[in-house]
């Protein structure tokens, strides 16, 4: 793309209420658009269930957000991943996870900066028909204003309730100015700190498109680049505070240098 130097990783080879109740504003989609996209299965009083997504590096390590990988009741053996299916719980293939690796940096200088993890696979996938590694910007990339960008994942169609999509959704949104974005999050009451390292996007003072519960780790595309991971927000979907993603060009050499 013009406005994106990217870098393929091959190193071993998201809300609001629309009238559907998608994505929040979303539409249908099938993996085979998003094969680098992956669900992360949480197992909790005896049940394996989506809990936040993550994305393909190489065979053996997938990226996703730090909050999905922490708490006190957090253990490797507690989580799994669902590759090449476009349905939630079902279908596609399984690996477990074996380690995370929260980047250093996580809850430093704010509560979601940073949040970010490789996380290891404790057997390779298998790449093919849904399965395919994905690509991130460079590191340091600038994100502009403006910009069209796409969330896919399963996560609430309804902001606040258990509404998780059984079909993958995907919805566009625009990246939103940072500067701008920050100055709202300081009205909150506690305030939110939105950082350099992080992407605000949604229809600003529109609403009814975003990533939303369930949707954590996921992509942020730009085309078919992956430029965020989702971390937070105020509600889902929300006109005035849009959604919040981790930057991944403030750390794609870590990760490159972490995924080996």
């Amino acid at each position: 793309m013009a406005r994106l130097v990217v870098l393929a990783l091959a190193l071993l080879a998201v809300s609001s209420c629309s009238a559907f109740h998608r994505i929040v504003g979303g539409r249908p989609a099938y993996i085979e658009q998003y094969p680098s996209l992956v669900q992360m299965e949480r197992y909790s009083n005896g049940v394996w269930s989506q809990a936040c997504a993550a994305n393909i590096l190489n065979i053996l390590y997938v990226l996703s957000a730090a909050h999905c990988f922490e708490g006190p009741n957090y253990a490797p053996h507690f989580r799994r991943i669902r590759s090449g299916t476009t349905f939630r719980n079902r279908g596609g293939y399984i690996n477990y996870v074996e380690k995370e690796f929260n980047h250093p940096s996580y809850r430093v200088a704010a509560r979601f900066d940073g949040d970010i993890t490789v996380v290891r696979l404790s057997s390779p996938l298998i790449y093919g028909y849904g399965v395919e590694p994905g690509t991130l910007i460079y590191q340091g990339a600038p994100i502009y204003d403006n910009v069209p960008v796409v969330h896919a994942g399963w996560g609430a169609t309804i902001p606040g309730f258990p509404s998780a999509s059984e079909h993958l959704l995907d919805t566009q949104i625009y990246t939103v100015n940072n500067d701008l974005c920050r100055e709202r999050y300081l009205t909150l009451r506690p305030p939110g700190i939105v950082t350099e390292n992080m992407i605000c996007a949604g229809l600003l003072d529109v609403g009814g498109r975003d990533a939303c519960q369930g949707d954590s780790g996921g992509p942020l595309y730009d085309g078919n680049v992956i430029i965020g991971v989702v971390s937070w927000g105020h509600g889902c979907a929300n006109a005035t505070f849009p959604g919040i993603s981790t930057n991944v060009a403030s750390y794609t050499s870590w990760i490159a240098q972490t995924a080996v």
